[in-house]
């Protein structure tokens, strides 16, 4: 399956929005678009890993109490259990391709 992430990229006013992209019986894969001061609150997953690739702008990410930031070209990965999220504190636009795997039992 190809998919076109730039056509597939869409930003919401009030929230984070998640885009699913593609779903198999071992991963998930989705775009995530914040406007500039959105987030995705810090939260856990028990027996999914999480990656957040950076495509576009620049974020601050938590992994385990631990903040780092990330820009375009960066990953973070947050193993099954980790506490992580996303805040973009920037004044761009932040553009994420997130795999998770394996997939939430929702997916």
């Amino acid at each position: 399956m190809k998919i076109r992430l730039a056509d597939r990229a869409k930003y919401q006013p009030d929230k984070m929005a998640k885009i699913a992209l593609a779903s198999t019986p071992r991963a998930q894969v989705d775009l995530y678009c914040l406007e500039p001061g959105q987030s995705q609150k810090v939260h856990a997953h028990d027996g999914q890993d999480k990656v957040y690739v950076v495509l576009e702008g620049r974020g601050r990410f938590t992994l385990d109490g631990a903040d780092e930031a990330l820009e375009a070209g960066e990953a973070l990965v947050a193993a099954a259990g980790s506490q992580h999220g996303v805040v973009n504190d920037s004044g761009k636009r932040l553009l994420l391709l997130v795999l998770m795997a394996p997939p939430p039992p929702h997916a």
